[in-house]
């Protein structure tokens, strides 16, 4: 999106009696806990985690998700529940987004009833989502012409690490919006990376991506092959992960089923991340190698592979079911 667009972003009037007593709740005398109140949307399988970490951590938090399963989870958790990304604005000046692509962020920050509607000033906007590094730097620019600091702090390490507060977070924006970030971010995650200016998270997000979708093909192949020649997958798993192949696809997230207890490939390939996403992050990886002039062969051959996965119904699945594609298994 190019930044002259910007003026369609300008300031939406929403008032509800609900966005008031939300703005009532949070701001009343009586302190709902010992931190500042968060505002959080987008409760997938990794936002949801997140999500529930912050409370773990004694944020009162504002939530709001399209699924109204996820939104009653989070309220059973002790979160308050608005029912539109402006009312999580009006009551809290620090949000987290979480995401699945570049127009669901458009539309929660800029949309009908988004967050730059109702955005208070000197807010804080930490979006997690994995996305367009120039969508990310135009929220930026909408953000601060409001008198709010923007950052992109894409994550890496799944859903298991999104659970256990181990996730990496890659950050784009000033120093002084990382250090501010850096408060939330660390409650959600092991390590929080500093990049660069806004962008530079996703960059970072992107080309880890790319090899992680390449390598998981590979590791698809190698189990595929070793397992025809008559090995045994846990065998073979561990002599990889003793050798110089061995790699977070084979060691931490095997694509074979009944190799490593509680990753997607051992639950059927549900949950965790799926291949429809890592399409689209490995399109985000091609646009941005064209752009640059980067030669990134395996890095397309892995986007097209991942692409014929989608048309063949694995879009739902993790994408460690490309073990299961590669073996010709055209199950759903």
């Amino acid at each position: 999106m190019a930044l002259n667009r910007l003026s369609r972003f300008g300031i939406i009037s929403v008032r509800t009696s609900k966005c008031t007593s939300l703005v009532r709740m949070f701001s009343g005398s009586a302190p709902l806990g010992s931190q500042q109140p968060v505002g959080f949307v987008g409760l997938g399988l990794m936002g949801n985690h997140m999500a529930r970490n912050l409370i773990k951590k004694g944020y009162p938090l504002i939530v709001y998700d399209v699924s109204k399963d996820a939104v009653e989870g989070l309220r059973k958790d002790g979160a308050t529940v608005a029912s539109s990304p402006a009312e999580v604005a009006a009551a809290s000046s620090n949000i987290v987004s979480m995401l699945p692509e570049s127009v669901h962020v458009e539309t929660v920050y800029a949309g009908d009833n988004g967050i730059f509607s109702k955005l208070q000033k000197g807010s804080l906007l930490i979006d997690s989502s994995t996305i367009d590094p120039a969508v990310s730097q135009t929220m930026a620019q909408v953000a601060e012409s409001k008198g709010a600091t923007f950052v992109d702090a894409p994550v890496s390490g799944g859903v298991n690490a999104a659970r256990d507060a181990l996730l990496t977070f890659m950050v784009g924006g000033s120093e002084q919006g990382f250090s501010a970030a850096k408060v939330y971010l660390e409650n959600m995650g092991k390590n929080v990376v500093h990049c660069g200016p806004v962008g530079t998270g996703q960059a970072a997000k992107i080309c880890n991506n790319m090899l992680l979708g390449i390598s998981m093909i590979g590791t698809s192949e190698t189990m595929n092959l070793g397992m025809k020649l008559g090995l045994d997958p846990k065998l073979l798993a561990k002599i990889l992960n003793m050798s110089s192949g061995r790699c977070w696809s084979s060691e931490v997230y095997n694509p074979v089923p009944g190799v490593v207890d509680g990753v997607p490939s051992s639950n059927n390939y549900q949950g965790g991340f799926g291949t429809a996403l890592m399409a689209k992050d490995l399109g985000l990886a091609q646009s941005a190698a064209t752009a640059s002039k980067s030669a990134t062969p395996l890095g397309s051959a892995a986007h097209q592979i991942y692409r014929t996965m989608v048309n063949h119904g694995f879009g739902g699945k993790d994408f460690s079911s490309a073990f299961k594609f590669l073996q010709g298994d055209e199950k759903k």
